[in-house]
């Protein structure tokens, strides 16, 4: 039996400044990204991206991870509990981000992005989905540090007790989350993408395989107390809210490979750098 270390979710405090472990999570997520993404443009054949476009990409892909992500967490999760503390809605250093709510923040804002470059939305998101895992890694990591997110009681070997939740061992399953969402999906889905796929391909297979590794996790976690928790058929929220994504992700790419398009590079022109 494991103990919860108890982190300090402060990393850096300065005065009146601090920063947080969960914050610095975030931000070695949006590190992998870019760093990932400049390197599918110098090493991918007739990549649809380019280095403008993929810094475009990071600064709107932000806003939809936050505000999407908050406002998913308020929404699916605790709209009782932020309806009587609203200020906490913008507390986003706490924690309590929605991955549901910010796909779908992340989509809107890549749906963007396609028209403002002319591309098909799957050119765009092909490109994406695959620079995304360790990103999410890197925020269940936060979660860990954080201590939030534990696991159902156990009798494991390696069951951790959380002394502030009660003395149970429990499934660390933020480790889990971690393992999954993170470095599997990353392996599966950058192997995936380095052949050439039918447009549409790469982005179905991100949600089958997220959806999938996420329903699995929440068979060790804990139920979210908010808005639903454990839920009907003993069905969690967040596997609820990734049976669309499988589904919709399934139709994706068979959508696909029967028609086999090929993605199409950008009829715009890149801003040419100035000199200085």
């Amino acid at each position: 039996m494991l103990v919860y270390p108890q982190f300090d979710p402060i990393a850096i405090s300065i005065g009146p400044l601090a920063i947080r472990w969960y914050g610095l999570m975030y931000l070695l997520g949006f590190l992998f990204f870019i760093v990932l993404g400049r390197y599918r443009i110098r090493h991918q054949k007739n990549s649809v991206f380019t280095y403008e476009m993929l810094d475009d990409a990071l600064f709107f892909g932000v806003l939809g991870v936050v505000l999407g992500g908050r406002l998913g967490q308020v929404l699916f999760y605790d709209p009782g509990y932020f309806l009587q503390h609203p200020l906490e809605i913008f507390a986003i250093w706490h924690g309590g981000m929605s991955f549901h709510g910010g796909f779908l923040g992340v989509f809107v804002a890549m749906l963007w992005l396609a028209r403002k470059y002319q591309l098909s939305w799957r050119a765009v998101t092909d490109f994406v989905v695959p620079l995304v895992p360790l990103g999410l890694g890197a925020g269940r990591i936060g979660n860990f540090i954080n201590g939030e997110l534990w696991g159902r009681p156990t009798d494991v070997a390696w069951g951790m007790v959380f002394p502030y939740v009660d003395n149970l061992p429990r499934h660390p399953s933020q480790l889990y989350e971690f393992a999954l969402e993170g470095l599997a999906l990353f392996v599966v889905i950058w192997l995936y993408s380095a052949k050439p796929r039918p447009l549409g391909a790469v982005t179905g297979m991100f949600m089958i395989g997220y959806g999938c590794f996420r329903s699995f996790c929440e068979l060790f976690r804990e139920p979210d107390d908010g808005f639903l928790g454990l839920m009907t058929f003993g069905i969690s929220m967040g596997q609820w809210l990734s049976l669309p994504m499988i589904i919709l992700g399934a139709v994706l790419v068979i959508w696909a490979y029967r028609h086999n398009e090929q993605p199409q590079l950008s009829k715009v022109k890149s801003q040419p750098k100035r000199k200085k």
